[in-house]
């Protein structure tokens, strides 16, 4: 439990941040298409003799290059993310189809496990999460000046593909780094979710910032703690919370402008 806690205050922390961003940039389902990967990169692992978590991160950062450079380019992204999407999830099955000793592990892999989470494991979410936000930090300002006015961008020199796909090498982290806590495919409930409510309550950017970190903190812990006392399953709660939460943002901001 103790292990649990951390390894989603940490994530945490980072994941409300950087799905406000896709989210304001319109990109949530980039999001959803890098945790696929991710399943991808741990289920094909299996086949390279390496741990799972940094297959999912090979297969993430990859996604997360192949997205960011092509994002600016096709007028569907959308369908060729789709495309990737359900690929990805193909290739991953294909590669436990191979090894059904696996199956447990997949589901695992699918829905997450956080209470398996191991101490050195927290570690490496921890550095992984210190350097993402570094990184995030430091790209804040042209990243925000690249997704609103892109055109303005360009003529103050700032490349919108570069800065597009640093930023979802930094997506593809978080991504992996999620997926140890609630699984592949519910990536979205702790990335997009809190950016998707922030969005609601607040239309500044500092604040928005800071409700989406607080409000995945609160899906994250809230969550576990609730699953500790019901037995339910910590995917299941963290999702529900999320949901009600996205929810009851929608409906404030309803009854605001009414």
């Amino acid at each position: 439990m103790q292990n649990a806690w951390l390894a989603t205050i940490v994530i945490s922390l980072l994941a409300g941040p950087i799905g406000y961003f896709l989210v304001l940039r319109g990109q949530s389902f980039a999001g959803h298409a890098l945790a696929h990967l991710g399943f991808t990169g741990a289920s094909a692992s299996i086949f390279l003799g390496v741990t799972p978590f940094s297959g999912a991160l090979i297969a993430t950062v990859m996604g997360g290059v192949a997205i960011g450079y092509l994002g600016n380019r096709l007028e569907h992204r959308d369908v060729v993310i789709g495309i990737v999407l359900t690929m990805a999830l193909g290739i991953g099955l294909l590669a436990l189809h191979f090894y059904t000793q696996f199956a447990t592990q997949a589901s695992s892999l699918l829905f997450g496990n956080i209470l398996a989470v191991s101490h050195s494991m927290v570690i490496r979410l921890a550095i992984l999460s210190v350097l993402c936000g570094m990184a995030f930090l430091l790209l804040a300002r042209p990243l925000l000046l690249t997704t609103l006015q892109p055109d303005i961008a360009e003529s103050r020199g700032y490349s919108v593909g570069r800065y597009s796909i640093v930023f979802f090498i930094i997506c593809a982290l978080v991504t992996a780094a999620c997926s140890q806590i609630v699984g592949a495919l519910l990536v979205f409930t702790l990335m997009i979710a809190p950016g998707a409510a922030a969005l609601q309550l607040s239309s500044h950017l500092k604040q928005g910032l800071i409700l989406s970190a607080v409000l995945a903190l609160v899906y994250g812990l809230g969550g576990i703690t609730i699953s500790y006392y019901s037995n339910w399953p910590v995917s299941f709660t963290i999702t529900s919370l999320s949901c009600l939460g996205y929810a009851l943002a929608r409906l404030y901001r309803s009854k605001k402008h009414h």
